[in-house]
């Protein structure tokens, strides 16, 4: 499948260029995605974040390169590290020994071998989806920026959400609710030309009354219903991309992704994960 190909060209690049410094919009455009979406795809179908995982095979490439007979001060360079504490903190990280220590005798390390992606049947359970075309809407709320690698960011989101219940800015949403889709958003706004933000919202025709506002662009959607907890949710994001995604026939779009809180319980909200795409020309 031509998806799977681009994933695994993109693995190529990562191994041709571990000595120079990888850029993420380069993978994300032999993958045809945008960044964002790469790191989520990355993430969820390798089961590590993409950073990690360069630093792992940089530091199993390193281990090699040390047994040889390199200086340490060599090869941190080599993998982009410009002082040795750097390189050995990211090197203890990974094999839990000092690189000098390689040399000795019967010291074990840990290799982490190039990823290959393949299509996985992992069994009959349904999932329920829409495809759905929407013209543009407006939202307004608040927002904070987001960080390009994603990893950065998962502190920033949940400190949103707490701060915005405990505040009064999660009542006033909901109570400015006015036009599709009908919930409270959690919207990622993380194209390559844009600056990452991230919107805790409601679709409204209201004045922002000292709100921020930002303009969904007009998209078709891939739209999953779910039910329970924030675990639940990213248990259903996580089957959307390594599951529905490589055979639906349909790519990444270039819209934000969208979170519909339909009901507020934490512990048991019903919502709906919204994914723009747009159909791929081969399968």
């Amino acid at each position: 499948m031509e998806w799977v190909k681009s994933l695994n060209e993109s693995i190529a690049y990562i191994e041709e260029h571990l000595t120079e410094e990888i850029e993420y919009s380069k993978l994300a455009k032999i993958a045809c995605c945008s960044t964002y979406h790469y790191q989520r795809m990355f993430a969820y179908m390798a089961g590590v974040s993409l950073s990690e995982y360069i630093r792992r095979r940089r530091m199993s490439r390193a281990a090699v390169d040390l047994q040889a007979g390199e200086k340490v001060i060599d090869v941190g360079l080599r993998y982009g590290y410009q002082s040795p504490t750097a390189f050995n903190r990211a090197f203890r990280a990974v094999h839990g020994i000092a690189p000098s220590a390689v040399r000795d005798e019967g010291t074990p390390l840990k290799s982490y071998p190039p990823l290959r992606f393949t299509i996985m049947i992992k069994g009959a359970e349904e999932m329920e989806y829409r495809i759905e075309r929407r013209e543009a809407f407006r939202i307004v709320g608040i927002s904070r920026p987001l960080d390009k690698d994603i990893e950065k960011n998962f502190a920033v989101v949940p400190q949103m959400w707490g701060q915005a219940a405990s505040d009064g800015t999660i009542p006033r949403l909901a109570a400015m609710m006015d036009t599709q889709p009908m919930g409270l958003l959690g919207v990622s706004v993380c194209g390559d030309a844009d600056e990452w933000r991230y919107f805790i919202a409601a679709a409204s025709a209201q004045p922002a009354g000292g709100l921020e506002e930002y303009t969904v662009p007009a998209a078709t959607w891939a739209v999953f219903p779910g039910q329970g907890t924030t675990l639940s949710l990213q248990d259903l994001e996580q089957r959307i991309i390594t599951e529905w995604l490589p055979a639906s026939g349909y790519e990444y779009g270039s819209a934000p992704d969208i979170e519909v809180y339909l009901t507020p319980d934490p512990a048991d909200a019903r919502y709906e994960v919204w994914i723009p795409v747009v159909k791929r020309d081969h399968i």
